[in-house]
């Protein structure tokens, strides 16, 4: 429930279009549900602005489908679960048709468009297109409408270059890197916009499975560059919606 649900209600039973009753068993999911196991948390869009979203991996099957039942039963925002696998996937959309599935992640409910800031979100390379799609999937459930560019990385920076007026024209990026991370710099030295720096855990040996596109980008010479953890496109996705109206 958000704050426009919970003003409707409360004008419901002021108009008499809804019963006191009825506004009772609709509050009584407030602030939390019990699922099995799981504590739904229907009060995240009251207090954050954003809804819960699901986080798939470790959860079994039948445990991310009662918490998207209850999540797409009572509520009517959007529903975002993220990193599930093939087999969930399936067992979800079977149960629960509509929703649209990128890279482990499902989004039912995809709400208009109704922020007005232009994200972008950057790649450096194909293989962090999956954490890309993660970003994006998570600004479409929280009302943007975001841009991408993928493999665009300092391997030939010729590449990134030729995008300069879609990166300046942003009012927000998301860059997504991994190796050595140089990117997050890069675009963090061309634009006055906020930078979200996503290392991935793409690249060989000394990479060290995103560890030091980590430090790398936490080390970036372009001042004010925000870094979320290793290969994490939801957290990405969700500080944006933090900065930005």
């Amino acid at each position: 429930m958000d704050e426009q649900q919970l003003a409707e209600l409360i004008d419901g039973v002021r108009s008499g279009a809804i019963a006191p009753d009825d506004a009772v068993a609709a509050l009584r999911r407030l602030p939390f549900s019990e699922v099995g196991d799981s504590l739904v948390d229907h009060h995240r869009a009251l207090r954050q602005g954003m809804p819960e979203a699901v986080y798939g991996k470790g959860k079994t099957t039948e445990q991310c489908l009662a918490i998207v039942g209850e999540l797409l039963a009572h509520g009517t925002g959007p529903v975002l679960v993220t990193r599930v696998s093939a087999d969930t996937e399936a067992a979800l959309l079977a149960a629960h048709p509509g929703g649209e599935a990128k890279a482990g992640c499902v989004l039912w409910r995809r709400p208009h468009p109704s922020r007005m800031a232009k994200v972008l979100v950057v790649s450096a390379g194909t293989a962090d297109v999956p954490v890309v799609d993660e970003a994006v999937l998570t600004l479409h459930a929280y009302g943007f409408q975001p841009d991408r560019l993928t493999d665009v990385g300092v391997a030939g920076l010729h590449r990134v270059l030729a995008h300069l007026d879609r990166i300046t024209s942003a009012d927000a990026v998301v860059v997504v890197a991994g190796m050595e991370g140089a990117l997050a710099s890069v675009i963090g030295g061309l634009t006055s916009a906020p930078v979200v720096a996503v290392p991935t855990s793409v690249g060989y040996g000394s990479g060290l499975e995103g560890v030091t596109a980590l430090l790398a980008m936490t080390a970036s010479c372009a001042s004010g560059v925000t870094v979320v953890g290793i290969d994490n496109g939801f957290g990405a996705g969700c500080a944006i919606a933090r900065m930005c109206p």
